[in-house]
């Protein structure tokens, strides 16, 4: 129905507003002020309905403090969980170290038109994570939305916040244009709105240095944090480990309820199954590899999404849901004297009821389970993990290491964070240099302790590459798998590349490369992979506002190197099908580059026949950087040398669209056409990136990058 109506709008908005503005700004006007809030916020709202309708869920988080004794509440918006592990990790020093009793909460779990009523001796945290071109993350967008409202009305009908005292940390990406622009924007309206901030906002950068920036930024936030409370700053407990969960090894269980790697909870008799993040669909997959010799692969993945709730839009992203590789399942196991127990079943508990989770995971489970499909073992360890294990090394000169690497920055820098070691990588590591066994050598530090210290394992997200008006029931993705070499004779493995391709192997019968490790295919109870052709992924779909204007007569140019490539070949062929439908069609211009055409030039067999029927207007612009001797050719090369036409595209009200490396490609782009505006458009320097700006503020220039 939303969907309908929505077409209708903007039918109407069409017709009224053609003869007064440019295409360009009526495409972005229908763009976000219909498509863009009703398909960001229709999760959301949909979510607090669900919320709503459940009587045990308590949606006044002032009511639920006060019930609690809590003084404290960490908010968070997260999107792979970073920003959940910081608020818990706050929570529990909050409690521990200064004794004021805290809460973590998810910000969709509440209604955040309580702030209204928070007593002016309690204190909020704000710890949001920005993703995307500044947007806030799914959790978040209620309260994005609440606060971003020009007269916001909150529990007692005010508009006012004069009672609340807060504390704010941002977690973002300096690759990016809107660097941390949500906790920016949170920060500053709520300060408009009568809000006193303690102490300084915190930033920390993604592209690196962001455990360092949030201890750095702690350092000062405590002695902030405690004068506002009246604390005298010392410590309530000694520094020894404060359990935050319960595990008990069961011997009595129900097997058929015991968890082994299913990430949503079993459904209740009855139930109809919904598909989301929290319940992902195992969907059948099917793989080819893209490259063409060499020792690099890229899969195009197709995901079957028939009979299911799911459905995307072109511009979507798809997440995946990964597994850990056997290797590092069994090494962490062996270093913490668990290889003889990996099927033991246990149940895990916070020990504290006001918690957002109860559970970390499903429970029951097994350690197996809960190292390969519900904790990030491969990620790098942080110096705060390692600080905590001090007082559980088996003796002097392994205690010694220990602090070493967590107190010396450059040490950890040097042997840790450049080499991206994980937990088990280090420990095993250290019993080495000690002489010890390491199986077991690091058995005495708790359970608990690993499952708060190593972050909850989270899906992968990937451009869609396919057209939803083309195949609504079939995504597609294009996926390059990632191996590097920190170091010389040691190859760090991506998670869910490498998971990927594995299956591709299998599901293509090919002969198994002997330097990738071993994954488990089959998936708990054979949900995934079964001995035949047929394989499953876990996936949800994740919405985004990286969109072709809804008016078809609009130039697009598009620049994407790589697989920065994939949205655009969903975009290419859904203006092929407005072509074919014979709606008006402005050009469609693709720049892309790869390092050889012979090697990876991806989906070469198909555009020749896509830009055919484009028309000439329309055109596809190569730049191969590793083909002409000295001289490497980059899209923003190519970029520059069809300047002046790029330029007349844009007079015309052209979009303007960049997908791949946000570190250099992407600012490179950007910085070419900041050229285009005082070349071609005669403007200095500070109005060519105005002009830039704008194109950004108006939503004719958007980007879909990584670092």
């Amino acid at each position: 129905m939303i969907r309908n109506n929505t077409q209708h709008l903007y039918q109407n908005l069409e017709v009224v507003l053609l003869g007064t503005l440019g295409l360009g700004t009526i495409a972005w006007f229908i763009k976000n002020q219909v498509s863009g809030r009703l398909s960001h916020t229709t999760t959301a709202s949909t979510k607090k309905a669900e919320i709503e309708e459940s009587p045990k869920q308590e949606r006044n988080f002032v009511k639920v403090m006060q019930q609690q004794g809590r003084r404290v509440i960490f908010f968070y918006g997260s999107q792979t969980g970073t920003a959940e592990d910081f608020a818990a990790r706050l929570a529990k020093e909050c409690t521990q170290k200064y004794g004021v009793s805290a809460m973590t909460a998810d910000i969709e779990q509440y209604d955040l038109s309580y702030l209204d009523t928070v007593p002016n001796d309690y204190l909020v945290f704000f710890i949001m994570s920005t993703y995307g071109e500044g947007e806030p993350t799914d959790n978040a967008v209620e309260l994005w939305n609440l606060l971003t409202d020009e007269s916001p009305i909150f529990s007692s009908t005010s508009n006012r916040l004069e009672n609340l005292r807060y504390i704010a940390f941002g977690l973002g990406n300096k690759t990016y244009e809107h660097y941390n622009e949500v906790v920016r924007k949170i920060d500053s309206r709520l300060i408009e709105l009568g809000a006193k901030r303690i102490g300084e906002r915190g930033e920390g950068d993604d592209d690196g240095t962001m455990e360092e920036d949030f201890l750095a930024w702690q350092e000062s936030m405590w002695p902030a944090f405690c004068e506002a409370l009246g604390l005298d700053g010392g410590y309530v407990q000694d520094g020894s480990h404060q359990a935050t969960y319960k595990v008990n090894e069961l011997t009595v269980y129900d097997q058929a309820k015991v968890y082994l790697g299913e990430i949503g909870e079993w459904l209740k008799d009855g139930s109809s199954v919904v598909y989301d993040a929290k319940r992902p669909y195992n969907a059948p997959m099917t793989s080819i590899d893209l490259f063409k010799g060499g020792d690099r692969h890229c899969l195009h993945i197709e995901i079957d999404i028939s009979g299911t709730n799911l459905s995307y839009q072109t511009g979507d992203h798809v997440a995946i849901w990964p597994t850990n590789n056997e290797v590092e399942v069994n090494r962490l196991a062996q270093v913490l004297g668990l290889q003889h127990k990996l099927d033991t079943v246990i149940h895990v508990e916070s020990l504290d009821p006001a918690t957002s989770k109860r559970f970390p995971f499903p429970v029951p489970t097994t350690y197996r389970a809960v190292f390969r499909h519900y904790l990030d073992i491969c990620s790098a360890v942080s110096r705060q993990v390692l600080m905590s294990l001090v007082e559980y090394a088996p003796n002097e000169f392994l205690k010694e290491a220990l602090q070493k690497l967590s107190s010396d920055k450059d040490i950890y820098r040097e042997r840790v964070s450049d080499m991206n070691r994980n937990l088990g990588e280090v420990l095993y590591m250290l019993a080495e240099q000690a002489s010890l066994d390491v199986n077991g050598a690091f058995a005495s530090v708790p359970f608990d302790l690993v499952i708060e210290s190593i972050s909850r394992l989270q899906p992968r997200y990937y451009s869609i590459s396919s057209s939803s008006m083309e195949s609504p029931n079939m995504i597609t993705a294009t996926i390059v798998t990632l191996q590097y070499s920190p170091e010389e004779g040691r190859i760090v493995y991506g998670v869910n590349t490498n998971y990927l391709w594995r299956i591709h192997e299998r599901i293509n019968q090919l002969t198994p490369n002997n330097t990738i490790p071993e994954y488990s295919l089959s998936g708990p109870r054979d949900s995934l992979f079964v001995e035949s052709k047929l394989a499953r992924v876990p996936i949800h779909i994740r919405r985004s506002q990286f969109k072709l204007p809804i008016n078809t007569s609009v130039p697009v140019i598009m620049i994407g190197p790589g697989t920065g490539v994939a949205p655009f070949r969903g975009f290419v062929r859904e203006r092929v099908l407005q072509k074919k439908q014979g709606k008006p069609l402005g050009p469609t211009i693709l720049f892309f580059g790869c390092r050889n055409r012979a090697e990876d030039f991806l989906y070469q067999e198909e555009w020749p026949e896509l830009f055919e029927v484009l028309g000439e207007e329309s055109r596809l612009i190569t730049a191969f950087s590793r083909e002409e001797a000295g001289k490497k050719i980059y899209v923003q090369h190519r970029l520059m040398e069809h300047g002046q036409a790029m330029w007349e595209l844009l007079e015309k009200g052209a979009y303007v669209y960049v997908c791949g490396d946000a570190k250099n490609m992407a600012r490179d782009v950007n910085q070419t056409f900041v050229k285009f505006a005082q070349q071609f458009g005669g403007l200095d320097e500070l109005k060519s990136q105005d002009y830039v700006k704008n194109l950004r503020s108006t939503g004719r220039y958007q980007e879909d990058v990584w670092s």
